[in-house]
């Protein structure tokens, strides 16, 4: 509202219904389910409070009264997706329960390409979200050392796979937009590399490409860099 000052809301503090009136036509949940099903159709940058008012069948202003803000909108979206992590009860072996959570994280995100770009710790405290987080704690329970270290270990964790699956999805894309396959491309690209390599400017390199010249093994890659961050926070013998 014009004039109004600016305070700090957590949407999950404000009542999902205020005051008296007739029982609201819409909830949080089918809100997010909108925007959701917007940008997995879509993409991210189509969530809008129009255009999911609209998916909604109902006006713009009408989706203020639910959702004061587009952040709020977002918090909304991570909290959905989030319910789909599946918990279950702790094996006992954390390492292996952590590459499973690992894995499961990469998948949600294929199935929900725009999530990456919404993997921020202020949308980490939401109910889905603080359900996911304890049960990760619950995984570490074997793991010595203190609950800082292990929140730690989850955030480097969920940061590698969020990095990793960021980067696999943008090279996904930009390979539809173009107007050649991705081979064609790498074709020209390793003819460019070796004509550099050749010329004796890049001797490091050079050796590297001779040491090993491909093609990389992007989930060999993906699983060693897991493996490493846990291995990081394994006790030392």
């Amino acid at each position: 509202m014009a004039g109004r000052a600016a305070v700090p809301e957590v949407i999950w503090a404000r009542p999902e219904r205020t005051g008296r009136g007739p029982r609201p036509a819409y909830t949080r949940a089918g809100i997010a389910d909108a925007a959701v099903r917007v940008a997995d159709a879509e993409g991210l940058d189509a969530v809008s409070m129009r255009r999911v008012a609209a998916e909604l069948g109902c006006g713009t202003m009408s989706l203020y009264n639910y959702v004061p803000r587009k952040e709020d909108l977002y918090e909304l979206m991570v909290d959905a997706v989030s319910a789909e992590h599946e918990l279950w009860e702790p094996s006992g072996d954390w390492r292996a329960d952590m590459l499973r959570v690992a894995h499961q994280t990469r998948a949600l995100m294929r199935r929900h390409p725009w999530l990456p770009r919404l993997m921020s710790p202020v949308y980490g405290f939401s109910p889905n979200a603080l359900r996911y987080l304890e049960h990760c704690l619950a995984c570490l329970d074997p793991l010595p050392g203190s609950y800082g270290t292990r929140m730690e270990l989850i955030a480097m964790l969920n940061g590698v796979v969020t990095t990793y699956t960021a980067n696999e999805l943008a090279t996904a894309e930009r390979a539809r937009a173009l107007p050649w396959s991705p081979e064609e491309e790498s074709a020209a690209r390793i003819a460019y590399l070796g004509a550099q390599l050749a010329s004796g400017a890049y001797p490091r390199m050079a050796a590297a490409f001779t040491e090993d010249a491909g093609p990389i093994d992007m989930e060999a890659v993906f699983e060693r860099a897991l493996g490493r961050v846990l291995d990081a926070f394994a006790p030392r013998e």
